[in-house]
């Protein structure tokens, strides 16, 4: 049990679930939250997960990227704890069990939508199920052309937000791009560690990750773009909403003593919980830390752990930045 417990990766969790909590809490924010919805859509999220590192860790084996000389983050079927027929079928029952909460998860958030939100919705889960397996599986897996980075940015950040909030809301806002950008930004971030750590045996196996592309001195000065770009997408986020809500207090002040009057009193509550729009800001150290650790690791075990670092600090940041959005 233990060799499976390793082969399903449990501290990539807190990452995948990153961008399912940001929706949720956004639409929580919107008064759309269903606990329904929240637990179908966690569930699916973590048999995806799944799914993706026993593809991952079939598909390195299989391609011989994963191989003897790996020390750091063995993988079960390279080591023989698990062999590629019990890993076949290991796959093909998380691709099995995403599906059925998949479509439980479209059918209980878009029931009341139309026939075209469903059906775009279902096309996304397969979308996700199959970029799950091709990452490392396959005659031309996309994670070997330094392909990853963008698939990431699309499922970890735009679709998980978005989708996300849009199963709640039965809508799609604008301005909620830029927390979606985020939680993409940070999962590329985590993806990019992973690279950066594997950059020589990749390099020997012919793994283009962008940090083989780059070599390790640019990869670092991409980790600091991704998580500096993440951060300033969520900057933006909270000034705009702080700009809003203050407007509205002014206005609440306005209209004082007429008959347009509009609950000062909860105009004054909620500019005065404004702070907690910024209450993300605590991450700053966490993600500075990471990006010199990262820059001064110069050997995989070193460099290693700033993967579950970096995974809890996105989580961290999904919870802080969500508070606010609870006003």
């Amino acid at each position: 049990m233990k060799h499976w417990i390793s082969a399903a990766r449990p501290r990539t969790l807190p990452l995948a679930l990153s961008s399912i909590f940001m929706g949720s809490f956004l639409a929580a924010g919107a008064h759309a939250f269903s606990w329904t919805t929240f637990i179908l859509a966690v569930l699916t999220t973590i048999f995806l997960q799944v799914l993706s590192n026993f593809a991952n860790d079939y598909g390195d084996t299989v391609n011989g990227v994963d191989t003897v000389e790996r020390t750091v983050a063995t993988r079960a079927v390279q080591t023989g704890a698990i062999t590629r027929e019990q890993m076949t079928k290991a796959m093909i029952i998380m691709s099995v069990l995403s599906f059925i909460t998949g479509t439980w998860l479209i059918y209980e958030g878009l029931k009341d939508t139309s026939t075209q939100a469903i059906l775009t919705f279902f096309g996304l889960g397969i979308l996700a199920i199959i970029a799950s397996i091709t990452y490392t599986v396959g005659k031309r897996p996309y994670g070997y052309m330094g392909l990853g980075d963008i698939s990431v940015l699309i499922f970890f950040g735009w679709v998980g937000v978005l989708g996300t909030y849009y199963l709640f809301a039965h809508e799609f806002v604008w301005l909620n791009v830029l927390p979606a950008t985020s939680c993409g930004l940070f999962a590329v971030g985590v993806l990019n560690i992973n690279n950066i750590r594997d950059i020589e045996s990749d390099t020997k196996t012919g793994k283009n990750s962008i940090p083989v592309r780059l070599g390790k001195a640019k990869a670092v000065i991409y980790h600091w773009f991704l998580l500096g770009t993440g951060f300033l997408c969520a900057v933006i986020y909270a000034t705009v909403i702080t700009l809003k809500e203050h407007s509205q207090f002014n206005l609440n002040l306005s209209y004082k003593n007429t008959d347009l009057h509009l609950n000062l009193g909860t105009g004054e509550q909620n500019f005065n919980l404004l702070w907690l729009n910024w209450l993300f800001v605590v991450t700053i150290p966490l993600l500075i830390r990471i990006c010199r650790g990262v820059s001064k690791g110069k050997t995989p075990a070193q460099i290693d752990p700033f993967l579950k670092v970096m995974a809890l600090t996105t989580l961290l940041f999904v919870i802080t930045f969500g508070i606010g959005q609870l006003l």
